[in-house]
């Protein structure tokens, strides 16, 4: 059995559809607060309004200000309602009388709207101001809204200036604006002004989750933290991301299908990064930003959350309440122990460097993936140690390199007294790389020594020369490579020679000069350097015991009568005597003795100090050594020190005490710097270094003949001492 319908009802079912359509409202009108108490994140604002209205002590003009989205029309709405409800004067509205009804359909005629945007001559508001004087026409008050009132023109500020001053008792006046400081301040001292805030992530999200279980709308929590970070502090502008996400999901909010239609990066990606850096894993790293490109992600937002996620893991370290999220809380607290906390500051410059940077890249891959290698590069841990398995770990917070079975070796020892000594102020004492036993056949255990410190000795034994040919004079050594290595993070310390070519270790003779430690053989110098199982910049080289506790006595000598401080790596500590083929190598520097002969400067660099701790004890002067006590004074203008690291002095006696082997407390107190400082001596050598620079480019002869011959000058600031 059929039916024939006719045109007339075919048009009478469309309209039907068409209307049912229509009737759909979105989620930020049909969730608009009707009263203060479902007012979402201005507390500050609904405690000062509700009190007024409560005491009976209403002003005739408030001013609401703030960005678009956190409530301002809605605050006017129910302000409207408290003063025009018919149940009196209330901070509650019932919401139920024909006044408040007719307010929330904007239809009650002594409650008006205007957009000052469009609304904004002076005869705009001269027709305002003439229907103020009449009397309410259904409420109790006429209450005129002004939205957008700094788009006013100057006139039209003037014209209202008496009546905003003294209105009739029957008139109030409301003003909003994303833009106070366009406001005459004569309409501002006429108002009480309330700042209204953004709305915080937390409440966002809060307000979210009524609505959508209100809704019956199935979500993923995540999905929500996303919305709300992208709403960027705006309800309005959350839920009318969330209305766009309900329709994206085929009426399902969740957290993969939110962040494809924002374009953003998901945590997955960001906790991925983190747990690459932690593994020092640089292709998956890599592999992340090819997943990010693939998807055409925005780099320059993926920096910002990486930024933000560094700065929450940071929070958890320090101050884990703030982290209110207990999702958020279990996801990071894994990453609060992976990572340094001074590094964690590091990887947050680098992250927020390298978004500012993103324009200037070649392009924005390129960018962002120059930032992850610097992330990588700078990270305070070291490789794996390479040589014999089951090396201790020894200073450099645990990490530990040991000495490959490749290590240099040569064919003639050097006696005793061959140990070198620095040359000039500044350098320190270094022990001979030099091991006896026959060529190719290393005689003695692999040698185990802690993390490369600050700076590195360099033997003078290595110096180009002929195969045939002894050593080069210590002048000429001296010019070959620069005594000592400037100060490094640690972590990332090389020795000089590092940045030698290969050639500069060609020719040296398996011989030695009397009285000269014994030279490097080219080859074995050569496969050192090019093979990977034994890499210089991470090693120093081994020494016989003599070598090592000969190098020892002349080093403390030199601190007893002023000398310059041992660096790492110069000294042996007295472990030597096992045997003549040097068994049993013991660390290369004494801390005891030099906090003996109070030398504060080669305490912190045999320590290895890094970051904040070494800058605070750079800027520290030593006043004295008690019983089980150590006593340094700071001064006011590097306070600052102290203030950004209060457990500072804590970390700096737990390396002191760990270094002596037994427990010394450290008490840094405040006041002017009466000696002198490890800084200020460093900067004094520095500044020795190059005026010498300087004093030798003038005396050469091809720079005067330059100078003479072109009138040329000499820029001093540009000279850089070897």
């Amino acid at each position: 059995m059929g039916f024939v319908f006719g045109d007339r009802f075919r048009d009478v079912l469309s309209a039907l559809i068409e209307s049912s359509a229509m009737s759909y409202q979105v989620l930020a009108r049909k969730w608009r607060p009707k009263s203060f108490g479902t007012l979402v994140g201005q507390e500050h604002v609904v405690r000062a309004l509700t009190h007024a209205l409560a005491t009976g002590r209403l002003h005739h003009a408030w001013l609401f200000t703030g960005t678009r989205g956190v409530g301002k029309t809605t605050i006017s709405r129910i302000l409207a309602k408290a003063l025009n409800c018919e149940s009196g004067i209330t901070a509650e509205p019932c919401g139920v009388c024909d006044a408040c009804r007719a307010i929330d359909a904007d239809r009650f005629p002594d409650y008006v709207e205007m957009d000052a945007a469009s609304n904004r001559g002076v005869d705009d508001m001269a027709a305002l101001l003439d229907k103020a004087v009449y009397a309410p026409v259904q409420g109790r008050y006429k209450v005129y809204m002004i939205d957008e009132v700094h788009m006013l023109t100057g006139h039209a500020f003037n014209a209202m200036l008496k009546t905003l001053e003294e209105p009739p008792e029957h008139v109030k006046f409301i003003l909003a604006t994303t833009d106070p400081q366009k406001i005459p301040v004569t309409v501002l001292s006429r108002c009480l002004q309330f700042n209204l805030k953004q709305m915080p992530q937390g409440h966002i999200v809060d307000h979210l989750t009524r609505i959508l279980q209100a809704e019956e709308v199935p979500f993923e929590p995540g999905a929500l933290r996303h919305l709300a970070k992208a709403a960027a502090g705006s309800m309005r502008d959350a839920l009318s991301l969330l209305d766009q996400a309900i329709a994206h999901g085929a009426g399902r909010v969740e957290e993969e299908q939110v962040t494809h239609m924002l374009g953003t990066v998901g945590d997955d990606h960001l906790y991925a990064v983190l747990d690459a850096l932690a593994a020092g894993d640089v292709p998956a790293m890599l592999a992340v930003a090819d997943g990010m490109e693939a998807r055409s992600l925005s780099f320059d937002a993926a920096l910002q959350a990486l930024a933000t996620l560094l700065h929450r893991i940071a929070l958890a370290q320090f101050a884990p309440s703030a982290i209110v999220d207990d999702a958020e809380r279990a996801r990071i607290e894994r990453y609060v122990g992976l990572f340094d906390a001074e590094y964690l500051q590091l990887a947050y410059q680098i992250a927020i460097h390298g978004r500012d940077e993103l324009p200037l890249a070649p392009d924005d891959y390129t960018g962002f993936t120059m930032a992850l290698l610097r992330l990588h590069a700078f990270r305070p841990e070291l490789p794996p140690a390479l040589g014999s398995p089951g090396a201790a770990d020894q200073g450099g917070g645990g990490r530990a390199a040991s000495l490959p079975a490749a290590a240099p070796r040569v064919t003639s020892a050097a006696p005793a007294s061959a140990a070198p000594t620095a040359p000039a102020t500044g350098t320190m004492p270094a022990a001979t790389a030099a091991v006896t036993g026959e060529r190719g056949a290393p005689s003695g255990p692999v040698m185990t020594l802690p993390a490369p410190a600050p700076a590195v000795a360099v033997p003078q034994a290595v110096a180009p020369a002929s195969p045939s040919s002894a050593l080069a004079p210590p002048e000429a050594a001296a010019r070959a490579m620069p005594a000592t290595a400037s100060a490094r993070t640690p972590g990332h310390d090389v020795p000089p020679w590092e940045d030698l070519p290969p050639e500069a270790f060609a020719g040296q003779a398996p011989q030695a000069g009397a009285g000269e430690p014994p030279p490097w053989p080219d080859d074995e110098v050569r496969s050192a350097r090019t093979t990977p199982e034994a890499p210089l910049s991470r090693y120093a080289p081994a020494a016989p015991a003599a070598v090592a506790a000969s190098a020892a006595k002349v080093a403390l000598a030199s601190v007893a009568d002023g000398g310059p401080a041992p660096m790492p790596g110069g000294t042996a500590s007295g472990q030597a005597g096992k045997g003549e083929a040097g068994d049993g190598l013991a660390p290369v520097t004494d801390i005891a003795a030099l906090m003996e002969v109070a030398d504060w400067r080669g305490v912190i660099r045999s320590l290895g100090l890094g970051g904040m701790i070494r800058e605070l004890a750079q800027h520290c002067e030593w006043l004295g050594r008690e019983d089980g006590s150590l006593r340094l004074r700071l001064s006011h203008t590097h306070r600052h020190l102290l203030d950004m690291n209060r457990n500072a002095a804590e970390r700096l006696q737990e390396q002191l005490g760990a270094a002596l082997g037994r427990p010394l407390k450290v008490s840094i107190t405040l006041g002017d710097i009466a000696g002198e400082t490890p800084a200020q001596r460093d900067e004094a050598e520095r500044r020795a270094r190059h005026a010498e620079a300087v004093a030798a480019l003038e005396s050469d002869p091809f720079v005067r003949e330059l100078i003479e011959r072109f009138d040329a000058t000499l820029v001093e600031a540009s000279v850089r001492p070897i």
